[in-house]
């Protein structure tokens, strides 16, 4: 799970995904749970097909919220379980799908018997495109709707160096531990991922290769 991405330049995400701009409203360099983040997805004014960047609250708000302001954490989803929990099954089934672009992310490592955050960027220097799902929730009181997104995650027991993260679970054995990462959609993938079916993108639902996977422990740690 992670609770901690730095987003890129501007102009780097136009460029990469081939967004023009748009003079869109500031976000946070550094986002955390219910920051305001960036994210890319499928132009809803477009009949046809096009890409275009939405700011929001880093947190999805699902539809049957009274208030932006959830008593508990949406930041990150587990995809599987995207079609059976209340709070991001509708935003699944209707393939609000979107990609999070991150220059690097975090993730806690408890081998020493204590958090030691790592830093986790791409070997060839690119930005993450991390899958996310989003939804316009619409404030009744005022009529406006506040854009908010989650960060997908995917299990990484089997994974050779996601599944050092985060702190074990004593009770679970050392292969049922649940550990989770999130899933990188590459530039290949990103149409896909915009417009598939939910049967189409479930193959792209898997942590990140060792191919692109860089992680090393951040200079500062709690």
């Amino acid at each position: 799970m992670c609770n901690r991405y730095v987003t890129p330049e501007e102009r780097e995400i136009e460029d990469l995904w081939h967004i023009g701009g748009r003079n869109q409203p500031a976000w946070d360099r550094n986002v955390f749970p219910r920051g305001k983040g960036v994210f890319l997805r499928r132009s809803r004014d477009d009949a046809g097909y096009s890409r275009e960047l939405a700011v929001g609250q880093w947190g999805l708000i699902p539809w049957f919220a009274e208030e932006p302001k959830l008593k508990y954490s949406t930041n990150n989803a587990r995809s599987e379980e995207l079609d059976q929990k209340s709070s991001y099954k509708d935003a699944w089934k209707r393939g609000q799908r979107c990609i999070i672009p991150a220059r690097n992310f975090d993730e806690p490592n408890w081998e020493t018997g204590k958090n030691v955050w790592w830093t986790f960027a791409r070997k060839d220097g690119l930005p993450w495109g991390l899958a996310g799902i989003f939804h316009p929730w619409l404030n009744k009181a005022t009529g406006e709707y506040v854009e908010s997104y989650s960060m997908l995650t995917v299990n990484a027991d089997a994974h050779p160096l996601m599944s050092r993260m985060h702190k074990p679970d004593p009770k679970l054995a050392p292969d049922k531990q649940d550990k989770r990462s999130v899933i990188s959609i590459e530039l290949e993938d990103v149409d896909l991922w915009l417009c598939g079916t939910i049967a189409q993108v479930k193959p792209l639902l898997r942590p990140p290769t060792m191919e692109v996977l860089e992680g090393v422990p951040a200079q500062s740690s709690v």
